[in-house]
């Protein structure tokens, strides 16, 4: 006898397994600008929450060498639809000032103490000062694997307290290339007004393009596919963002 909770899930799954089928019934097997990618995702958003959009970049680079390697920052011009929850770790006066700023925890070593033992991570970004990071190297491998462990090249090490802390608040998106190529990154949510959500996006690839290794060779952008979360991924034309200028 197949008990009721298996029964349910399957229920659930089929139905929205149809609800996938149907929207990726509404994407033409071809390759989309931009301009109308945007609109078609919110469209066919079948889900009942506001989900995030995403944006996939496949990149002509090889990660291994780190003269290929593809990272950077950008503040997202109309934000992400959520305020990231930010920790700082500081120490004297920059601890007020990041209390000031609206971080939403701040101290000095007794955070870095808090993670270790508690392996604490209610958190979306930390940003810490110069002067901290022989206490935070210690977090490389809790903080590493998620993403979070501050760095100078990002402008989370930094003695500029409220303004990294302000350019996260305010949409500030970390994009690096994984070891298989891939940039993965938000842009967004589906509620966003499609301009809005256009522009995010737009500035999102943008900074991707502006930040081409000199030794990468041959097609920079192999490949761009936008999406919500649970959505199926639309795919977007790259001549533009391949051309000499964009």
């Amino acid at each position: 006898m197949i008990p009721r909770l298996a029964v349910w899930t399957n229920h659930i799954m089929a139905k929205q397994g149809k609800k996938y089928l149907a929207a990726v019934a509404k994407i033409e097997p071809r390759e989309y600008s931009l301009e109308d990618a945007v609109p078609l995702v919110q469209k066919i958003k079948f889900t009942k929450f506001d989900e995030t959009v995403e944006v996939h970049m496949r990149l002509g680079v090889d990660p291994k060498h780190a003269d290929q390697m593809v990272r950077g920052t950008i503040v997202l011009p109309n934000g992400l639809g959520k305020s990231k929850k930010v920790l700082v770790i500081a120490s004297g006066d920059k601890i007020k000032e990041a209390e000031a700023a609206g971080a939403d925890f701040f101290g000095g070593e007794e955070m870095v103490n808090k993670i270790q033992s508690e392996n604490w991570m209610d958190y979306d970004a930390v940003v810490a000062t110069p002067d901290m990071m022989r206490s935070v190297g210690r977090l490389g491998k809790i903080l590493g694997p998620r993403g979070l462990m501050p760095n100078p090249k990002t402008g989370t090490v930094t003695t500029d307290i409220t303004k990294a802390v302000q350019e996260v608040k305010a949409g500030k998106v970390e994009f690096r290339v994984d070891k298989t190529g891939v940039i993965h990154a938000p842009v967004g949510k589906v509620s966003f007004a499609t301009p809005s959500l256009l522009e995010n996006a737009a500035t999102l690839i943008g900074a991707v393009v502006r930040a081409k290794p000199a030794a990468a060779k041959g097609k920079y952008v192999k490949s761009v596919t936008l999406c919500s979360t649970m959505g199926p991924g639309v795919k977007i034309d790259t001549t533009r963002y391949n051309a000499k200028q964009v």
